[in-house]
């Protein structure tokens, strides 16, 4: 799920910048900031729970490998 967050993240930025340069009304501008400053704490509680996600499998299922 990391990977489609980053990519939401990414869409806001993109959508931030395309707004801010077109004059587009403030209101735009701000939602897309909005968008991109939430998607920050969102994608990092996402890779923290990966990360004790494959540290719990990995203890209780001792052939459990991750790779990549």
């Amino acid at each position: 799920m990391v990977p489609f967050a980053l990519a939401g993240a990414a869409a806001f930025a993109v959508a931030l910048l395309v707004t801010w340069l077109a004059g587009a009304p403030d209101d735009w501008v701000e939602i897309s900031l909005a968008g991109l400053i939430w998607s920050i704490p969102g994608t990092l509680t996402m890779v923290v729970h990966d990360r004790n996600r494959k540290r719990r499998r990995a203890l209780t299922h001792p052939e459990f490998t991750v790779t990549g």
